[in-house]
């Protein structure tokens, strides 16, 4: 390999680049474009799986403290039914309101936060203008290849990863990649060092051009530029349990114990005290609901949904509630 080879392209002069890439400054022939289209594959990214409005909903109903609220309502119901008029039913259907109504709650901001996922993909732009075998073109994004030239003009979305070999007073947005929301100044001179996203010298798939003109070597495209491999993460993420979730199962385990165990045990006392089983088959059942933490779910599910609001307003997207923690 050599040295120009193991250099970072940001560090490379344009000639170098031009080497680099395999390319020109009139850009690729429609023949060399082709080969590169096979090759690379098209300029798109990945379409995220189909989100499941079904599974989301019943997962609102089926995690563990859910369940222990169901439980809940079956032995009201239950407790109703052996011994009628004794309040049981209300106790039965105020504690269903609250699963129902935590449940949909909860969905409901999943389901926005997927739909913005979903949106990501609006931000690339549908086409482009390039230079092949020196003429302009407008292409549609899919067609651009590593080693095509981009023409880049105020007011257009970047449409894939390029090492700048002009640019003219060039200022980008990148708020979308690195959450900093002042304009960056975009040149093509060498650069040495840096945080690649803060590189002077590269633009971004996804990023918009507040000012200025310019050139640039596309060096990547579809998943593999930054924008895609945020995509991927924000569809491919295989998300364990949190620190929170882990701490409300323990939680909820215990006192789903406690509760099981004191229901038992003043149902003994209420048979040894001559009560009868039916009597202390409600009594115990009426301590389990009461042990019941009805209150829980809704406080967390809502403190959660706060805090997923307060960081939306600082544009930062939470697909599931239990993120905010971390």
């Amino acid at each position: 390999m050599s040295d120009l080879d193991k250099l970072p392209l940001h560090q490379l002069t344009v000639a170098e680049i031009f080497a680099r890439l395999e390319t020109r400054e009139s850009g690729l022939s429609p023949e060399e474009a082709q080969q590169r289209l096979s090759r690379y594959g098209p300029n798109v990214l990945e379409e995220p799986g189909h989100y499941s409005l079904m599974r989301g909903l019943l997962h609102q109903f089926t995690h563990f403290l859910a369940l222990l609220l169901w439980v809940a309502v079956a032995l009201a119901f239950t407790a109703e039914f052996m011994k009628p008029g004794e309040g049981m039913a209300t106790l039965g259907w105020a504690i269903l309101g609250v699963i129902v109504i935590n449940a949909v709650f909860a969905f409901f901001q999943e389901y926005k936060a997927e739909r913005a996922v979903h949106a990501l993909h609006r931000l690339l732009p549908a086409r482009a203008w390039i230079l092949r075998s020196n003429q302009p073109l407008d292409v549609s994004r899919s067609e651009i290849v590593p080693g095509d030239v981009l023409l880049i003009e105020e007011g257009e979305q970047i449409s894939a990863d390029g090492r700048l070999i002009e640019a003219a007073d060039m200022l980008v947005d990148t708020s979308s990649l690195t959450g900093e929301s002042r304009p960056k100044r975009r040149t093509a001179e060498p650069v040495t060092d840096g945080h690649l996203l803060d590189i002077p010298n590269l633009v971004f798939a996804g990023t918009p051009v507040l000012s200025g003109r310019g050139k640039a070597v596309v060096f990547a495209t579809g998943m593999q530029t930054e924008f895609g491999k945020i995509a991927r993460l924000s569809t491919s993420m295989e998300t364990g349990l949190s620190p929170l979730q882990k701490e409300i199962a323990k939680v909820t385990h215990v006192v789903a114990i406690l509760s099981v165990a004191m229901g038992g045990v003043f149902f003994v006392i209420g048979v040894s005290m001559g009560l009868g089983f039916w009597i202390s088959a409600i009594f115990g059942i009426g301590i389990i609901v009461a042990n019941v933490p009805e209150g829980l779910l809704p406080t967390v599910t809502l403190a959660l949904a706060l805090g997923s609001q307060r960081m939306a307003k600082r544009h930062a997207l939470i697909k599931q509630l239990t993120s905010v923690e971390t």
